[in-house]
């Protein structure tokens, strides 16, 4: 029996050393809010807070492909919108835009699921956004019951959702609102001398709190600022590249990202709760602190503000670690959250310090728990954002150009897309590229010297066919060579093809042969409902791409024949076979590479954790194509 729990614990052990701390803070959370989040002892209610931790579950869940932050993050949802789309507890006539945050989680499990539910319970907070009371100058009020009054907090709790559910239904007006909101939160807020925000502004400069002369409240709250911060790199994952005032809210994110700097205490590498101030009474908050962590370092990865400035996160993150992180009782605690900061209301607030001091610090509060997973799943990137760095992974949707209408009736691309979270998307895929430094980017035409150009690793998958696309772009000559010369001077080319009646063969094979193979026309690996085992390949342990893994799990595919030689003569550097069929192959050129498949394989729906049994690791192979490739990746002629 000792003998027995020697190992036992030694397992536990084991499993807790390999838990990064983004892990072990979700396991933390998740212990406290198993079913829903009750607060203060108080019933449930639909609140902010659980968006914030559900987020940074959603970047947990894409980060490590398990699927238990999935069905965290539904269920906890789940406990309020009904089979209609109802929200309970949610009351729209409160015009309280707190309630918009969570608007974020319902866009996501709708692109995963499809479930309409999701979208008709976002469609009831934008339409609350439609009537929001708002400044002279179009500014949201924070809540109805504080009028004329714009917060850094509603940034937060409003814009990213508002930005997505725009991109989503093309609402190309709403971009210009978007903007404005943190354009004029920073015109009416921000102080000159320190470029620090104060926490919120009021209008009509009738509030207690308010500057008679700015209407400004009379300090700089740190979450405020930090909320502010985290709705700008947030909204920016959606507003359009080629908008005239994109180029603004960077701006406003490197100048806040300044002041912020400033602000950090050198020896912790912290914030204090109520910024610019020396009081003995002022003290390092945490939640603040992993906002301006998380901001700054997706700030950098996304190319927003200059590499340099990632030494503050680094500096910041560490500082998190060793002043509120806390290993108790087996668990990952968060120390040092103040619980709420607000302003007016009954019993009135009034802004001073003395307020603010007042305010409870406690331990493992809910929005102090979601800020820091979100900064250290931003950390813990860091690690393999070198794979990549500097190099563009090209997706094509030109040869595989399916289109369909989606709920809103807006004809859009879809199968396998880097944007299309639910089974047939790319979505897992292609952040596993981008946390290993790469850029992701779409081709929606033919392929040519010059856009092939600036690209690393191109990938085609599931040629079009008359069955796809009543007008499918077929794979020609021209286009062939054009590819076939970008592999020989670096490129790394990707084909994931399909089975016998779900894709091209014939023009496909005319890429193909010039590599010296061409998929056959045939139909592997077909599986009876759930009986994956029928689509099971065991990997040995010495193979040259999938070391790390033992099993994966492909679907219908098409069988690869070599030695078809049109071009170069067959240089393999990879092939996999099971039972005689040629599963994969890596084809070798001058200074290139192709890698090749007969089927789709690393869609969300086989790679994402929700459909397959825990022992088929295709997120893990797909972290391993994905090193592979990047690796071999080396074009000579970008400019």
């Amino acid at each position: 029996m000792k003998k027995i729990l020697t190992i036992l614990f030694s397992l536990i052990i084991v499993t807790s050393q390999s838990q990064t701390l983004s892990e072990k803070v979700a396991a933390t959370t998740m212990g406290i809010w198993k079913d829903s989040f009750a607060l203060d002892g108080k019933p449930a209610k639909w609140t902010y807070d659980m968006g914030v931790v559900l987020k940074a579950m959603e970047d947990l869940w894409y980060k490590t492909g398990d699927v238990k932050y999935f069905n965290y993050l539904q269920k906890q949802v789940d406990y309020f919108i009904k089979d209609d789309g109802t929200i309970k507890t949610y009351k729209a006539e409160d015009y309280n835009i707190d309630n918009v945050c969570n608007g974020r989680v319902l866009m996501s499990l709708y692109k995963v699921t499809n479930n309409e539910k999701y979208w008709k319970a976002a469609t009831t907070l934008r339409n609350q956004l439609s009537k929001q009371p708002r400044t002279k100058e179009g500014g949201f009020w924070h809540k109805k019951i504080y009028p004329n009054q714009m917060w850094l907090d509603g940034l937060y709790m409003g814009e990213p959702f508002y930005c997505e559910y725009a991109e989503f239904t093309n609402d190309t007006a709403a971009f210009n609102d978007i903007a404005n909101q943190f354009i004029w939160m920073e015109k009416h807020s921000r102080d000159a001398k320190t470029g620090l925000l104060y926490h919120a502004w009021d209008e009509s400069k009738e509030q207690k709190w308010a500057n008679k002369i700015t209407g400004n409240a009379p300090n700089f709250w740190s979450r405020a600022m930090g909320w502010y911060a985290t709705a700008l790199v947030d909204v920016l994952d959606y507003f359009p590249e080629n908008h005239p005032k994109r180029k603004e809210l960077i701006a406003i994110l490197n100048r806040l990202t300044i002041a912020v700097e400033k602000q950090q205490q050198k020896q912790s590498g912290l914030w204090f709760d109520v910024m610019n101030v020396t009081d003995k009474r002022n003290y390092l908050e945490a939640s603040a602190s992993s906002q301006f962590v998380y901001a700054i370092t997706k700030g950098v990865r996304k190319g927003y503000i200059p590499s340099t400035k990632i030494t503050i996160a680094k500096k910041g993150f560490e500082g998190i670690k060793k002043e509120f992180i806390k290993e108790e009782n087996g668990k990952a605690n968060l120390h040092g959250t103040v619980k709420v900061s607000g302003l007016g209301g009954n019993p009135y607030r009034d802004g001073s310090l003395d307020y603010y001091f007042s305010e409870p610090v406690i331990t493992n509060d809910p929005k102090g728990l979601g800020v820091f997973m979100a900064a250290a799943v931003e950390m813990e990137m860091l690690e393999t954002l070198g794979v990549g760095k500097g190099k563009v992974v090209m997706l094509d949707s030109y040869f595989n150009n399916e289109k369909k209408k989606d709920i809103t009736g807006i004809e859009k691309r879809w199968h396998y897309k880097w944007n299309e979270k639910s089974n047939s998307g790319f979505s897992l895929f292609g952040n596993i590229f981008n946390t290993h430094g790469a850029t992701t980017k779409t081709l929606y035409e033919a392929p040519t010297a010059s856009n092939l150009s600036k690209t690393d690793v191109y990938i085609i998958v599931d040629a079009d066919n008359v069955a796809d696309n009543p007008t499918p772009n077929y794979m020609s000559e021209k286009d062939a060579q054009v590819i076939y010369d970008w592999v020989k001077k670096g490129g790394v080319l990707l084909l994931f093809h399909n089975d016998k009646g779900n894709c091209d063969f014939e023009h496909l094979n005319i890429l193909a042969r010039k590599f010296g193979f061409q998929f056959n026309e045939d139909s592997r690996n077909k599986v009876d409902g759930k009986k994956f085992e029928m689509g099971a390949l065991k990997i040995d342990s010495t193979d040259k791409i999938f070391s790390s893994i033992k099993k994966v799990y492909l679907k219908e595919i098409s069988t690869i024949n070599v030695g078809c030689k049109v071009g170069e003569p067959w240089q393999p550097v990879y092939t996999y076979a099971d039972n005689k069929d040629i599963i994969m192959v890596g084809h070798k050129l001058d200074k290139g590479t192709v890698f090749a498949v007969g089927d789709p394989w690393l869609y969300n729906e086989y790679v994402d954790g929700r459909r397959l049994p825990a022992e088929f690791e295709n997120f893990k192979a797909a972290n391993d194509l994905v090193k592979w490739a990047l690796g071999k990746a080396k074009v000579k002629n970008k400019k």
